[in-house]
């Protein structure tokens, strides 16, 4: 995508972007839906991995990396247990997708509006990519605490909710509306940097990898370039922001089932700031980026996906109504 006003025309109508964005999420969640399951246990893993003493009063499972917590999962929970939470997540990522890049696209259109008081190129996609991640963040949040709930709860008698309506249900009776809002603040204070980041990485490298077509001699799929960029753009920007999105995991479980999840000593979190506080005291820093190489191999390909499915089924809509109008 383009922040230049000349290419405008290049980037879709906005029919078309909401539906190349829609496309884009629900591909890439259902293809990094095991990584995420996987990410949010490890997020919500209090107890020292380096302490074996420290598991003996532990009731739950005890996750040691990726590999093995896959493991865990399949054996425990069946392989449905890596797509738990899959239904409110591909709502979340269908809408999150549509609207981010409704956002993006609307913003960039505005700014170019600016003529000689215009910012920067990379400035441009900063903010474009800001506002498109805080809006479709807020947007959506109540799907993404659903997700994380549904992928932090064991399986059979241990189930905390049965459904998606019962928790909706569950959530407003003991929660009210604010329940569905648990940790909002951390999140849109992750996203709007994150995506701010990842855009101007994005826009930045996309020229110099749209030339990729070839490695070693062996051809590559069309579009090998925005997926690579995607990738690179994703792992400099989710690194930076992950103690927040570690800290939203924790908040987002919080209230009346908190001791009821496969992890069932969750402590009792507040804010942001001390919730941040009180795992750096206990942790260090390394407990601030829990699951962060998980959340890495999640990311990359995540965005990639998401990037290469947003540009070829952008560039297939913009066709399809170019011979549908001849």
């Amino acid at each position: 995508m383009s922040a230049g006003g000349e290419h405008l025309k290049d980037e879709g109508t906005r029919r078309q972007v909401v539906l190349a964005g829609g496309i884009a999420g629900l591909i890439s969640r259902f293809c990094i839906a095991p990584l995420d399951v996987v990410k949010i246990r490890l997020q919500l893993q209090v107890h020292s991995l380096s302490d074996p003493a420290s598991h003996a009063h532990i009731t739950g499972p005890v996750y040691k990396g990726t590999l093995s917590t896959i493991k865990t999962i399949l054996r425990e929970e069946g392989i449905t247990g890596l797509w738990k939470g899959n239904i409110p997540a591909e709502l979340m990522y269908v809408c999150y997708g549509a609207i981010q890049f409704t956002a993006y696209r609307s913003t960039t259109q505005l700014l170019a509006q600016l003529d000689s008081y215009r910012l920067p190129q990379p400035v441009e996609s900063f903010v474009s990519g800001a506002v498109a991640g805080g809006a479709a963040t807020a947007s959506t949040y109540p799907l993404d605490l659903l997700r994380t709930r549904f992928a932090a709860q064991g399986s059979g008698e241990h189930r905390v909710y049965g459904s998606l309506l019962a928790s909706v249900r569950e959530i407003a009776r003991h929660e009210g509306g604010a329940g569905f809002f648990r940790g909002c603040s951390a999140a849109v204070g992750q996203i709007v940097p994150y995506m701010g980041l990842f855009f101007a990485t994005y826009e930045a490298l996309r020229p110099a990898t749209a030339s990729i077509s070839h490695v070693d001699g062996l051809p590559l799929p069309p579009g090998s370039g925005d997926a690579v960029a995607g990738v690179i753009a994703s792992v400099i920007s989710k690194t930076g922001v992950f103690p927040l999105d570690l800290v939203r995991k924790r908040l987002q479980v919080q209230g009346p089932t908190r001791a009821l999840y496969v992890h069932r000593n969750i402590p009792e979190y507040r804010g942001v700031f001390s919730t941040m506080a009180m795992i750096y005291r206990t942790h260090g820093v390394r407990g601030l980026y829990r699951g962060l190489t998980v959340s890495l191999f999640k990311a990359a390909p995540a965005s990639a996906v998401t990037m290469w499915t947003y540009e070829r089924a952008l560039k297939l809509l913009q066709e399809h109504e170019v011979a549908a109008s001849n």
